[in-house]
C-alpha cells in the first residue's frame, strides 16, 4: 500500500470511523422509548450476530438464543417491540454514517487529484494539447439523466437532515449535531402512501437546486478561468435531463398533465436559483449604473415566481442580456469589482436557461402499436389494414400521414396519454425552450418500424414534418436487441423520411443502451461485452451514413445494474467508439449517494468529463481491443451467458427469489410512483423491473447480478490453455480490468451465511448451493488474476466503508430474515393473524435500512 493510500485510510479512520463511534454515543439521548437499554442491546445483539454467523446459526436460530441469554422476555409481543425498536435505531445510525462520509468527503477524496480537472488542465499544458482540448470541447458534453427509479428509500425530510447534519458535522458544531439527532429520533423514516411523478420530481428538483445547479457553477467557473482559450461559448460541457413526469413507461400515474407540472416546476426551480443569486449580486452591486439594472432584474423574476396568475413574461435571452449589461459597466466603470459574480450566474442561466434539465419522454413500443393498431380498426386517420400489412407498407401508411388523430374517440386513458405527451412536448418547448423537451425514448425498440411508429404518432399529434424540433431515441435491452441494433439503425438510416428528420437535427442520432435489463436478460459479463459490441457496430454504421451517433447509457447503482466506477468504462473505450457525449442516467439512491452534496457532485462530474476528454485527447493511450483480445472477451461472454442461461430457466429461480428475499414487498415500501411489474399478473423475469430483481439479491447478500457466470467462464478457457491470455488481458485492458473490479465490489457486498440455513432446503437447497458454488468460484478466480489475499485490496478505503457499513446493516439483515421465516412458517401452516402484518411491516421497514446503508444496492 502506498503513503496516499495510507494517509487516506488515516484521515477515513479519524472523520468517519473515531467521529461514528463518538457521535453513535449520542443516540442515547434521542426520543425513543427505553432508548438507553435498546442502544446497549443492540451492540449486545450485533456481537450475537457476529458469533452466531460464525458457528453456522440460522437467523431464527441467532435471535431465539439471544432473546434467551441476554433478556428476559416470554412472549411475542416483547420481542416484536425490541426488533422494532433495533430497526429505528440501526436507521438512525445509517444516517449518521452517511452523513459522517459526506462531511469527510474532500478528506478522503482529492479534488484536484488523478480524473479532475486539475489534472487534465496539467496534462494538456505538458503535452502542448490546448488546441485538440479546444476542437473537443466545441460539442462534448456530460449529460446526467435524473430517474426517479425507486432505488432512494430516504424520504426528502431525512435528506434535508443529513444535508444539514453533514454541515454540522464539517464545522464539529456538537450541539447542532445533538439536535438533528434528535430530530431524526422524531421524523419517520417510511411513507405511508406511494409518492405521486410529481413528488418525485419535486424530490430531485431539491438536488438540481442545491447541488447541481453550484456544482455546474463551479466546473464552468474553473473551465472559464482556468482553461479559457478552450471553452465554446455555445456548448455547454455539462448537461442535465430529467425522467420524472416523463417517463411513463409501466407508469400508469404519468399523464401529460403531470408532465407539464413538472416543466413548469423546472422553470421554477431555475428562475428560484436565479433569484436568490440576483438578491446576493443586490447586496455587492450598490454603485451607480448597475445597482438598478440588478434591482430590475429581481423585480422581474420575483413577478414570475411569486406573483398568482403572471404570465411568463421573461425569457433566457432577456436574463442574459441584462447580466451582459450589467458585466459590461462593471469593466468599463468600477475596476470590474464583483465580476467573478456575474460571470457565474450569466454562465448558469446559458447552462440551465428557462428548462433547469430536459425533460424526457419515454414509453413501450408496444403501446404504440396497439394505439396505431386502434385507430386502423375506427378508422382514425390510418387505412383500415394498418395491422395486417408487412413493416415497409406500415412506415409508408404512417408517413402519408396528413391530419391530426382524433383523441375524444380514444376511449383507453393510455392512449389518450400518448397523444397528449407529445402535444405537451411542444407546449414545453414554447416555455422552456426547445432544449426543454426534445427526446422521445421508446423502450423495447426492436426493428425500425418502432421507431417510425412514434414518428407517425407525432405527425397524428399534430406536429409537420419541417417543425418537428425533437428527437426519436431508440432503447436496446435484451441480448438480441443489442445483437440486431446495428441493423435496426441500417434501415432507419436508409429511410428517405427520416434521413430528412435526421439531417433537420443536424445528423445526430442519440441511441439508448439499458444495463439493467441487459444483465437480468444475460447475465454480468455478456450483458456488458453485448453493450460494447453494440457501440462499436453502432458506431461503424452510423459514421458509414455520415450520421454521428451518441449513446446515452440507461445505468444503475450497482455493477449489475451498470454502476460501479461508471467513469473507468468511458476512460476504456477505444477510438472505434463514438465519444461526442457522455450521457447516463443517475437513478434515485446514487443521485444521494454520489451526487448529494456539492464536493461528490462536482468530483464525480469531473471524472466523467475527464473520461470523455481524456480519451479523445490521448487516444493513442486509449487500449483499443486486439481482435484476438474482443475474441477471447467473446468466449468468456458466451461460457458466462450459458451458466447464467442454465440457472435462470430453472422452474424454481424466481421461486426461490421470491421465497427468500423481499421482492414481493417491493410494491407495498411505497418508495417509488413505478409499479415494480410491467405488467400485471403472474411473476416472471421478463416483465419484473430490474430495479427490484437486482434489489432483492442485494437483500439476500447475494448480489448474483453482478458476477454470476464469471467464475464459470475463467474456469472454461483456464480449461482451453487460455490463462496467460486472461491474465495480459487483465493487465492490458481497462475496459476487462473494470468489469472484475465491479464484478469485486459485488462479490464483497455478499454475506452467504445470512441464508446458509437455506442450503438444505428440500426444494431450493440446491439452487442455494449452486449460486455459493459460482461465488466461490469467481472470487477464487478474481484474487488469482488480482495477485491479492483479499477482495478489494487495492481500494482500502473503499472497502473499509462496505466493511463498517455491513456491521451496522447486520441486525437488519438478521431481522429481516427472522420476519421472512416467519411469514414462511405462517403461511405453510396456513395461520392467519395479527403477527403476519406485523412481521410484513418489520421486512419493510429493514428493507429501507439495508438499501441505504449499501448506497448502490440497486
Amino acid at each position: 500500500m502506498d503513503g496516499s493510500s495510507n494517509s487516506t485510510i488515516q484521515a477515513y479512520n479519524k472523520q468517519v470511523g473515531l467521529r461514528f463511534q463518538l457521535y453513535n454515543s449520542l443516540f442515547t439521548a434521542l426520543p425513543f422509548h427505553r432508548v438507553e437499554k435498546t442502544g446497549v442491546l443492540l451492540t449486545i445483539f450485533l456481537l450475537h450476530c457476529e458469533e452466531g454467523y460464525a458457528k453456522g446459526q440460522s437467523p431464527v436460530e441467532i435471535i431465539n438464543s439471544f432473546v434467551k441469554q441476554h433478556t428476559s422476555y416470554h412472549g411475542d409481543k416483547e420481542l416484536i417491540d425490541l426488533l422494532f425498536r433495533f430497526v429505528q435505531y440501526t436507521e438512525r445510525q445509517v444516517v449518521l454514517f452517511d452523513a459522517l462520509e459526506d462531511a469527510a468527503y474532500r478528506d478522503i477524496h482529492d479534488m484536484q487529484g488523478a480524473g479532475t480537472l486539475k489534472q487534465l488542465q496539467g496534462e494538456v499544458l505538458q503535452n502542448k494539447k490546448t488546441t485538440e482540448l479546444a476542437d473537443k470541447l466545441k460539442d462534448f458534453s456530460v449529460r446526467l439523466v435524473l430517474t426517479a427509479h425507486p432505488t432512494q428509500f430516504y424520504p426528502s425530510e431525512v435528506l434535508g437532515i443529513i444535508n444539514d447534519l453533514s454541515k454540522a458535522l464539517m464545522n464539529e458544531n456538537t450541539p447542532q449535531i445533538n439536535s438533528y439527532l434528535q430530530q431524526l429520533g422524531k421524523t419517520p423514516f417510511f411513507k405511508n402512501e406511494k409518492p405521486t411523478p410529481y413528488d418525485e420530481a419535486v424530490n430531485l428538483i431539491w438536488y438540481l437546486e442545491n447541488v447541481f445547479y453550484l456544482a455546474a457553477g463551479n466546473i464552468l467557473s474553473f473551465m472559464k478561468n482556468e482553461l479559457p482559450d478552450v471553452v465554446s461559448p455555445t456548448n455547454p460541457i455539462v448537461r442535465f435531463g430529467f425522467w420524472p413526469g416523463g417517463d411513463r413507461d409501466g407508469n400508469p400515474f404519468v399523464s401529460a398533465d403531470i408532465t407539464l407540472r413538472v416543466a413548469e416546476a423546472l422553470r421554477g426551480g431555475a428562475l428560484k436559483s436565479y433569484y436568490l443569486d440576483v438578491r446576493r449580486l443586490k447586496r455587492r452591486l450598490t454603485f451607480k449604473g448597475v445597482a438598478n439594472l440588478v434591482l430590475s432584474l429581481e423585480q422581474k423574476l420575483y413577478n414570475n415566481l411569486f406573483v398568482p396568475n403572471h404570465e411568463l413574461d421573461i425569457s433566457k435571452e432577456e436574463i442574459i442580456s441584462s447580466l451582459q449589461q450589467i458585466r459590461t459597466i462593471l469593466k468599463e466603470e468600477h475596476n470590474s469589482l464583483f465580476l467573478n459574480m456575474v460571470e457565474n450566474l450569466l454562465r448558469k442561466v446559458q447552462l440551465f436557461g428557462l428548462f433547469f434539465a430536459s425533460l424526457d419522454i419515454r414509453q413501450d413500443s408496444s403501446v404504440h402499436t396497439e394505439l396505431l393498431e386502434l385507430l386502423a380498426d375506427t378508422g382514425n386517420a390510418l387505412p383500415a389494414d394498418y395491422a395486417s400489412r408487412s413493416d415497409q407498407d406500415k412506415i409508408a401508411a404512417l408517413l402519408e400521414v396528413r391530419s391530426a388523430a382524433d383523441a375524444t374517440l380514444l376511449d383507453n386513458e393510455l392512449h389518450r396519454d400518448v397523444l397528449g405527451s407529445m402535444r405537451a412536448m411542444k407546449t414545453i418547448q414554447e416555455t422552456n425552450g426547445e432544449i426543454g423537451c426534445h427526446r422521445y425514448i421508446i423502450s423495447h425498440s426492436t426493428s425500425a418500424l418502432d421507431v417510425m411508429q412514434a414518428y407517425g404518432l407525432f405527425l397524428l399529434s399534430g406536429w409537420k414534418p419541417e417543425e418537428m424540433s425533437l428527437d426519436i431515441v431508440p432503447l436496446f435491452e435484451t441480448i438480441d436487441d443489442l445483437q440486431n441494433a446495428a441493423g435496426v439503425m441500417s434501415a432507419l438510416y436508409e429511410n428517405e423520411a427520416y434521413r430528412q428528420h435526421l439531417q433537420k437535427r443536424g445528423s445526430i442520432q442519440t441511441i439508448m443502451l439499458g444495463f439493467s435489463d441487459g444483465t437480468k436478460d444475460g447475465g454480468y459479463l455478456m450483458a456488458n461485452w453485448g453493450i460494447y459490441k453494440a457501440k462499436e457496430e453502432l458506431s461503424a454504421i452510423s459514421k458509414q451514413y455520415g450520421v454521428e451517433v451518441i449513446f446515452f447509457d440507461g445505468r444503475g447503482g450497482p455493477p449489475a445494474r451498470g454502476g460501479g466506477k461508471t467513469h473507468q468504462f468511458y476512460a476504456s473505450m477505444g477510438p472505434n467508439i463514438s465519444n461526442k457525449e457522455i450521457q447516463l442516467t443517475i437513478q434515485g439512491q446514487t443521485i444521494s449517494s454520489n451526487f448529494g452534496t456539492v464536493d461528490a457532485a462536482q468530483y464525480n462530474i469531473e471524472q466523467l468529463m475527464h473520461a470523455g476528454i481524456r480519451n479523445t485527447l490521448f487516444a493513442s493511450q486509449s487500449a483499443t481491443l486486439t481482435p484476438e483480445e474482443e475474441e477471447l472477451l467473446q468466449r468468456l461472454s458466451n461460457e458466462s451467458f450459458e451458466k447464467y442461461n442454465t440457472l435462470k430457466n430453472l422452474p424454481n429461480f424466481l421461486e426461490y427469489l421470491n421465497y427468500a428475499s423481499p421482492l414481493r414487498y417491493y410494491a407495498e415500501a411505497n418508495i417509488g410512483s413505478r409499479p415494480s411489474k410491467r405488467k400485471p399478473g403472474k411473476l416472471n423475469l421478463n416483465d419484473l423491473r430490474a430495479v427490484p430483481y437486482v434489489g432483492s439479491w442485494s437483500q439476500l447478500k447475494q448480489n448474483l447480478p453482478g458476477y454470476y457466470g464469471v467464475g464459470t467462464a475463467l474456469q472454461r478457457l483456464e480449461e482451453a490453455g487460455k490463462w496467460e491470455e486472461i491474465v495480459q488481458l487483465y493487465n492490458g485492458s481497462l475496459f476487462f480490468k473494470t468489469l472484475m473490479d465491479n464484478c469485486e465490489m459485488a462479490m464483497t457486498k455478499c454475506f452467504f451465511p445470512l441464508t446458509a440455513f437455506l442450503s438444505s432446503h428440500p426444494n431450493y437447497g440446491a439452487l442455494w448451493n449452486m449460486i455459493h458454488d459460482e461465488f466461490m468460484l469467481t472470487k477464487g478466480y478474481i484474487l488469482r488474476l488480482t495477485g491479492a489475499s483479499e477482495l478489494m485490496q487495492d481500494k482500502p478505503v473503499n472497502l473499509l466503508s462496505i466493511q463498517m457499513r455491513q456491521r451496522i446493516e447486520l441486525p437488519l439483515l438478521t431481522i429481516q430474515q427472522y420476519a421472512l421465516t416467519k411469514i414462511r412458517e405462517m403461511e405453510e401452516q396456513d395461520v392467519q393473524g395479527d403477527h403476519k402484518g406485523v412481521y410484513e411491516k418489520m421486512v419493510m421497514r429493514c428493507s429501507f435500512g439495508i438499501i441505504n446503508a449499501e448506497r448502490n444496492s440497486a
